[in-house]
């Protein structure tokens, strides 16, 4: 089944309403597949994989929005039980709504787009439900400008989606019209820096974390320079009894004209652990989750951890969550042919508890309002359910 703001238009009806930059868009590329501008792969083994920031910012973006309670309605009821509910909570046998959600908030979170299979088995509501690897994708525009399919590589081998079975969620790209910019592709500098400030402190911990001081080798009186005997047993010594933690902190005994001079950190050395912290902000800055709620140092107290907590999910996870809830139910409602709506159900977030409680007193309270506008700002049905 092909929605309707899929279908192509044809000469013999004019009233077909369509952009006129359409065709400019995809003048260059008409039957191609298109290429993202970034490779996927490398963003989310740098910055996922390799970056405890990013994966953390991710994780708490992704799980957060995924455990939303959602609520399904139409223009006149709100319903418990449903078919689409029944979908979403099993949408295949391997996965949960929670597992399913998840990875499609983080294929949004690392490459910008999140696709979805609609398993058909007859028109209507699709059996299963699937989240896609966003770097074996690749999608087709037709002439129109729209998707006209999507292929599926896996090795050197490729699987063609027709347009209607896959739901492609994406976040806006300032100058990409197929694609969507990934939070982690703005975090990309600042995960360089992190990555390369933990390289180098694990080189300085594989090296002793850097010398604490010198032996000084001053010579007896009438002595030249260390021999070569004495060097050597001198490095032996140091190697088999003061270094690595099981010898941290042994005293050691100097003979011979030897002297220890101690040596502290450099100034550069006391700003570095500064930069990557500076880093690790710009990476919670990136992807819209407060610092703190990273574990990274700050002014972290009871009440500002609440407000940082009720900020991440007023300004961070809902309008997410609210996007991709949006366009499924577009897409199912086109697939199915019946108007319905999944949104995220606000009353039941708990760190939005004395928010929602204000607004429900506040329009309760306003009595020039009637009933079905007070249901319509709360976000109800119009009509009362019976």
């Amino acid at each position: 089944m092909v929605l309707d703001f899929l279908k192509k238009s044809t000469p013999d009806a004019p009233e077909a309403k369509a952009s006129a930059s359409a065709k400019l868009a995809v003048w260059g590329s008409s039957g191609r597949v298109v290429w993202r501008p970034r490779d996927v792969g490398s963003l989310a083994k740098n910055g996922f994989l390799g970056n405890p920031g990013g994966c953390r910012a991710v994780k708490v973006i992704a799980e957060a929005a995924a455990a939303l309670p959602v609520i399904c309605q139409d223009a006149e009821r709100r319903y418990d039980t449903h078919p689409v509910l029944a979908l979403l909570n099993r949408p295949n046998a391997a996965q949960t709504r929670a597992d399913l959600l998840e990875a499609a908030f983080a294929q949004l979170m690392l490459s910008g787009n999140a696709y979805v299979e609609a398993v058909a088995v007859e028109p209507g509501l699709p059996a299963e439900l699937h989240v896609l690897r966003s770097d074996r994708m690749s999608l087709l525009p037709g002439a129109d400008g729209w998707p006209q399919g999507y292929d599926y590589t896996v090795g050197s081998r490729k699987h063609r989606f027709p347009a209607d079975l896959i739901c492609h969620i994406r976040n806006f790209h300032p100058q990409d019209d197929h694609h969507g910019l990934a939070p982690i592709q703005a975090a990309a500098t600042a995960i360089d820096v992190h990555n390369s400030a933990a390289r180098w402190s694990k080189a300085r911990l594989d090296n002793a974390a850097g010398p604490s001081g010198a032996i000084v080798y001053k010579g007896m009186e009438g002595a030249g320079a260390m021999s070569q005997d004495q060097f050597d047993r001198l490095q032996m010594e140091l190697e088999s009894h003061h270094q690595g933690a099981r010898n941290a902190g042994r005293p050691m005994l100097l003979e011979g004209g030897l002297d220890w001079k101690p040596m502290g950190f450099s100034p550069s050395d006391m700003e570095f652990q500064k930069t990557k912290e500076a880093a690790a902000r710009d990476i919670a800055l990136a992807f819209g989750v407060p610092p703190m709620l990273l574990g990274i140092p700050g002014a972290a107290t009871s009440a500002n951890y609440a407000e940082a907590n009720r900020a991440f999910y007023r300004l961070t996870v809902l309008p997410l969550a609210s996007r991709v809830w949006a366009a499924l139910s577009h897409w199912i409602s086109g697939l199915t042919g019946e108007p319905m709506q999944v949104t995220p159900d606000l009353d039941g977030v708990p760190a939005l508890a004395a928010e929602r409680e204000a607004a429900w007193r506040r329009i309760n309270d306003a009595d020039f309002l009637t009933q079905a506008e007070k249901r319509r700002m709360l976000g109800l049905p119009e009509a009362p359910q019976e």
